[in-house]
């Protein structure tokens, strides 16, 4: 009898989110399940480690038919203590994170806690997939997203992730038409352009509230952006290396790194530029 594939399971909306009861309905049709999810949300948090304070990782009540435990730190905590601890003596086969309450599309992945941790077990080497559903409202329908996560989980597990890439998966949110299908895409060039909301604590005190809009530059038909534009599901293969290769020419060919080169305060050659300006 084939042996069932172990997978685990972290997220950072925290261990009693909606969203990850759904990933455990699904993943527990697939394989073995362990969970290793935040205590409370770290939404935003992106790949922030936690070095100054003690970690705590306890058995969890939140599930009670599978492996559990709350971290008290970070996605990217939770998934190095799965796999430096909890799971010392097991390798898992994938690591899942999500579904997260809300997009983690375009430039949103760079601060997502739900793609740190699926990021952070595509640095230890191991497949890894962020799911994420493109919707803030306080009650989510997950279930539109169940036949897709198995989709794509199950050609993980069968076609296998390329070393050191984690699969970031987004849902468009739940309408009345059925999601149009799968595209493979590329990550929109977009930015959030925030401001920040001055506002008066009751002691008078002024404190700050991030807010903003989300601002999309590329009209490309390849994004992300454009996929969940038309109820696709997106799916944009990410990595941690980033390098702008591209640059590195201009800066070894055009750019004079040589400390020589600095001008020295008093000489001619920084006189004769301050007076040629």
């Amino acid at each position: 009898m084939k042996k069932k594939p172990l997978i685990l399971i972290s997220n950072d909306d925290g261990i009693t989110a909606p969203g990850i009861h759904t990933l455990v309905k699904v993943m527990r049709k697939i394989g073995e399940v362990v969970i290793v999810a935040p205590d409370g949300p770290q939404s935003g948090m992106g790949h922030a480690i936690t070095i100054g304070n003690t970690l705590r990782l306890d058995r969890s009540l939140a599930f009670t038919e599978v492996e559990a435990y709350e971290c008290s730190g970070t996605p990217a905590d939770c998934v190095k203590l799965a796999k430096h601890h909890v799971l010392k003596d097991r390798r898992p086969d994938l690591v899942v994170s999500g579904i997260n309450h809300g997009s983690n599309s375009s430039i949103s992945v760079l601060y997502s806690g739900t793609m740190s941790a699926a990021i952070e077990a595509a640095i230890e080497g191991l497949p890894a997939i962020g799911f994420s559903l493109c919707d803030y409202g306080h009650e989510i329908d997950f279930s539109h997203t169940e036949e897709y996560v198995e989709l794509i989980v199950r050609q993980a597990l069968e076609f296998g992730i390329p070393h050191g890439v984690a699969l970031n998966v987004n849902f468009p949110k739940k309408s009345a038409e059925p999601i149009a299908g799968v595209k493979v895409c590329r990550q929109a060039r977009a930015k959030w352009e925030e401001k920040f909301d001055e506002r008066l604590d009751p002691r008078g005190r002024s404190y700050f509230w991030l807010t903003g809009n989300f601002v999309n530059f590329d009209k490309g038909d390849d994004t992300d952006e454009a996929a969940l534009a038309d109820n696709y599901v997106s799916v944009v293969p990410c990595q941690f290396d980033m390098t702008a290769s591209h640059a590195i020419a201009l800066l070894n060919n055009e750019w004079n790194l040589n400390p020589e080169a600095i001008p020295v305060i008093g000489s001619k050659t920084a006189e004769s530029g301050a007076a040629e300006g």
